[in-house]
């Protein structure tokens, strides 16, 4: 979604990292997500990793703030146990207990300015313990000075430890918060470490990007890895039926298009066909099952079945079995070179989904010279090449499929809206308005092709002319009001143009009342929610989504957002904070 205008605050945990880039074709279940912080450049990696650990090599430690030196540096005003001859003074005797704690305090800054960690912590010991317990934040110091010490010495549970002590005396102690962060980091305890990560950032007003860039790592490494658990017990997903057809909308040369059943009584391929023909989606596998299972072993429609059946198991997100079928069309050498070019494309978004990115473009070339004339593979590779923003490649084949296929309005039309990005990021304003005059035509040309008006909406969102952009969502409900991704972006244009956060909602709610299964409504909603600070709300519809997500990388997309939620909500209740109240007064982007 673009920034511009947008009522989302900044801060990556509370915004929607991801749209599809398209509705009602098959890549709406792909997320066109924010490019990530780690997928730069090596150079770009190498001078990012600097910045996120300059924590350790530029210490903040309260008193003094210094670079630490080489450990074997040494220093005229010490003896070898870190403590100085000025504590053996009649002078330094005299002073009261308080006084003494800060005395060993700055001598234990002073170590640690040179390097000498285990003195320094040894001098912290003796402020602590003579610190006079009603001098709390001196106290909470000293705590958070000698966990910087054991940082230096990488010793993070003795870290977790001594912050932990000094946020007991002062809760919202933002060095001691993201001091333990970094050791929780290290001790592979990345619960925890959001949760005060969180905290820093909502203490500091979600203004410093260290700690925004800090948060972003830790939710996509926690994501991923409840992602990877989820994914051992995850159960099929049955798609809805407005998702299956927007799918094989989009392969005007699949097989299932060119079945003709004229038996009454179909039985096997014939009788899924039929099924499928009806919208009776949930009797297609067990047809198909028929046909293969069938003694007959001169079948005419045996691969066939084995093709579609592969197709219900990728929609359905059991990827295991959607390769095998695949891999048995595709290695059967006698086939019809249609049947295979079909198999390899399908092939090739199941491993996009996996992130086998290269495998995925190895498909589409050989489906390419098995099948050089197929229209369907240039317009799913492009499809892929949009959402991975190789706009060039993207426009190069669109181009071939509306050549292949002139008559075919989805392919034109996304070919238009590839020009329109291309010419955007060349930032081509003549080629810009070319594009947007050429939409507006596609339109009149093709008024009962939904994926004209969504696409031609989001470029006219993109360009801030929002009642246009609404007029255009409202015909295309018109057109699909099953449509729960019409419902959704209309929505998310409401929020960028009026801010108008009921209408919003009212259209969201009503995405999930068309379709219960769509996955991209409950986690929008989900993150308006933590806009609004419902948190236990957007939770449970974090959960909702995760429940109909298909591969690990939608599960990790949504962990990310459930755990963000859930450690905000966690800290805002330890903190007595109103996150509603918060998130109302931060900036806009």
């Amino acid at each position: 979604m673009e920034s511009t205008g947008s009522t989302f605050p900044k801060w990556q945990l509370a915004v929607l990292i991801g749209t599809p880039v398209a509705l009602g074709l098959g890549y709406l279940y792909w997320k066109n997500q924010s490019q990530s912080i780690e997928e730069g450049t090596e150079d770009d990696k190498t001078e990012l990793k600097k910045k996120l650990t300059e924590g350790s090599k530029s210490i903040s430690i309260d008193g003094d703030t210094t670079k630490p030196a080489s450990s074997n540096a040494s220093s005229p005003t010490t003896v070898s146990n870190g403590i100085t001859k000025e504590f053996e003074t009649k002078q330094f005797k005299k002073l009261s207990p308080f006084e003494k704690s800060v005395k060993y305090k700055e001598s234990g800054n002073e170590c640690f300015k040179n390097g000498k960690y285990d003195a320094a912590i040894e001098l912290y010991d003796k402020a602590i313990e003579i610190c006079p317990k009603a001098n709390n934040i001196d106290l909470s110091q000293f705590y958070q000075n000698r966990a910087a010490a054991y940082e230096q010495l990488k010793k993070w549970n003795n870290v977790s430890d001594d912050c932990t002590k000094a946020l007991e005396l002062n809760a919202k102690y933002v060095k001691a918060l993201h001091r333990r962060a970094r050791a929780y980091e290290n001790l592979k305890q990345l619960e925890l470490c959001l949760e005060d990560v969180t905290a820093v950032a909502i203490l500091e007003g979600f203004q410093n990007n260290n700690s925004l860039i800090f948060a972003d790592r830790i939710l996509k490494e926690l994501g991923l890895m409840h992602a990877k658990e989820a994914m051992i017990n995850k159960q099929p997903v049955e798609p809805s039926t407005n998702f299956v057809t927007s799918y094989f909308k989009s392969f005007s040369q699949d097989p299932i298009h060119k079945v003709v059943v004229s038996s009454t009584e179909p039985k096997g391929f014939l009788k899924a066909s039929k099924a499928f023909k009806n919208g009776q989606f949930n009797e297609v596998v067990a047809s198909c099952n028929e046909e293969i299972e069938s003694s007959e072993d001169d079948s005419p429609y045996k691969l066939e079945a084995i093709l579609l059946r592969g197709t219900f198991y990728l929609l359905s997100g059991q990827f295991d079995k959607s390769l095998t079928d695949f891999n048995q069309v595709i290695n059967h050498k006698d086939a019809d070179p249609k049947l295979r070019s079909n198999a390899l494309t399908k092939r090739a978004s199941l491993h996009m989904q996996t992130d086998q990115r290269e495998a995925s473009f190895s498909d589409f070339e050989a489906a390419i010279k098995l099948d050089p004339e197929n229209p369907d593979i240039y317009h799913h590779r492009g499809q892929v090449y949009l959402l991975v923003e190789q706009l060039d490649d993207a426009v190069n084949d669109f181009s071939k499929a509306t050549e292949l296929a002139p008559k075919n309005p989805i392919t034109y039309v996304h070919k238009l809206y590839s020009e329109y990005r291309q010419a955007v990021n060349e930032q081509d304003n003549t080629k810009l308005f070319a594009k947007i005059e050429e939409f507006s035509e596609a339109v009149k040309n093709y008024p009962d092709c939904i994926e004209v008006y969504s696409l031609f909406a989001q470029i006219l969102s993109d360009q801030q002319q929002f009642q246009l952009a609404d007029d255009y969502f409202e015909k295309a409900m018109k057109l699909e009001p099953n449509n729960a991704g019409l419902y959704v972006h209309r929505g998310l244009l409401l929020l960028q143009w009026k801010g108008d956060i009921n209408e919003a909602l009212k259209l969201l709610e009503k995405a999930i009342e068309v379709d219960d299964k769509c996955e991209f409504a409950y986690e929008t909603l989900g993150t308006v929610e933590v806009q609004r600070g419902n948190l236990e709300r957007a939770i449970a519809l974090f959960d909702n989504a995760m429940k109909l997500a298909k591969s690990e990388m939608e599960l990790t997309h949504i962990f990310s957002l459930r755990d963000a939620a859930q450690a905000q909500l966690n800290v805002t209740k330890k903190m007595g904070l109103s996150l509603a109240s918060l998130m109302s007064s931060l900036p806009n982007f």
